[in-house]
């Protein structure tokens, strides 16, 4: 029927649509046909200006009556077909339905390159430990030998906090680095000692290979007989297994308030495989220093430095995963940039 002109002639043709209806579908088509925007039921509400005014109060009720009809008579035949749906198997409802697969998120690469570098480390002893990453001056610098007039004590080098500071041991300071763990682990009195200390430090500085805030590894060893040939052998054990053996390091002598002899860790870029890049330069990436504890220090935890001897080393866990084979991240920025597009590539 194309129009409707008599409000009986829309009621009977509806029930004739849905007993005609098989599935829960068609009645969805007749709820549409009648009740939709363009439905039957809104052009006879458009055609009541057409209706002499006498006679429009009356078609107005109809109508309304009827709008009522047809909601209550669709309502029941809906109910009818989802009530055949609940006797359906659930395999035969659902048999060719992809499954959808809940989102699932992984550790950020940080994580994950912290727990292979504990991996790394566990199975020559060292244990992993955890000491504060807001710490006192007397731990951060004065324990590693660091006089008052060092440039690293300067505020425009070093994150200070605004706290009263102790008599005895000094202000608060966001760590720099994670040596300042070495005094209170050798303070415990536990010899001989193999200790790896993970945390987040700060420092003023930001470009292509640093950020104010970044996570750096801490080894110490500590015993009687201890040389810088045990600790070439465990830097370049630890360069094998994480950056595989094909990659080269070398050592340069430094100059660390807390160690003598001291060494600069190199590593050949990664990204330019030591051609140079914006990166390392002149193919070479600095990952950390290193050396022999200053007999000082180890005074400073209690320990004899006539008896004892130890090696120390600190690296950064960002910079060490850029350099590890394949990853190809020229920006340590990226780490730390929140971006779904880059982090999800790991």
């Amino acid at each position: 029927m194309d129009n409707f002109n008599d409000l009986e002639n829309v009621k009977a043709y509806l029930l004739e649509r849905l007993k005609s209806a098989s599935s829960f579908d068609d009645i969805s088509k007749v709820k549409s046909e009648f009740l939709g925007k363009k439905g039957f039921l809104g052009k006879l509400t458009s055609d009541i200006a057409k209706v002499p005014t006498e006679r429009r109060k009356e078609y107005g009720i109809r109508l309304n009556l009827l709008k009522k009809d047809i909601e209550d008579q669709i309502s029941t035949y809906e109910k009818k077909f989802e009530k055949d749906l609940s006797k359906l198997e659930y395999s035969d409802l659902y048999r060719s339905l992809p499954g959808k697969k809940p989102p699932v998120g992984h550790l950020n690469i940080i994580t994950q390159a912290i727990e292979e570098i504990v991996e790394v480390f566990a199975p020559l002893g060292f244990n992993r430990v955890r000491y504060p990453e807001v710490d006192r001056e007397y731990f951060v610098f004065d324990a590693l030998n660091m006089p008052e007039t060092h440039p690293a004590r300067d505020e425009w080098e070093t994150f200070f906090i605004d706290y009263p500071g102790d008599e005895k041991l000094g202000r608060l300071v966001i760590t720099p680095h994670t040596s300042s763990g070495q005094v209170r682990e050798m303070l415990k009195g536990n010899l001989p000692i193999r200790m790896l200390n993970i945390s987040r430090c700060g420092r003023r500085q930001i470009d292509i290979s640093h950020v104010p805030s970044f996570y750096q590894f801490e080894g110490l060893v500590v015993d009687e007989n201890v040389s810088t040939a045990n600790l070439i052998g465990v830097l370049d054990y630890f360069a094998k297994k994480f950056f595989g053996p094909d990659r080269k390091t070398r050592l340069r002598p430094y100059h660390f308030r807390f160690t003598e002899p001291s060494f600069e860790v190199d590593i050949d870029c990664g990204i330019c495989h030591g051609k140079g890049c914006k990166l390392c330069k002149e193919g070479w990436l600095e990952l950390g220093g290193s050396g022999m504890v200053h007999p000082n220090v180890l005074k400073a935890g209690g320990i004899d430095p006539g008896k004892y001897t130890g090696f120390a080393f600190g690296w950064g866990v960002e910079r060490t995963f850029m350099m590890k084979s394949g990853t190809k991240i020229d920006d340590i920025r990226y780490l730390f940039s929140n971006d779904l597009r880059f982090l999800e590539q790991f």
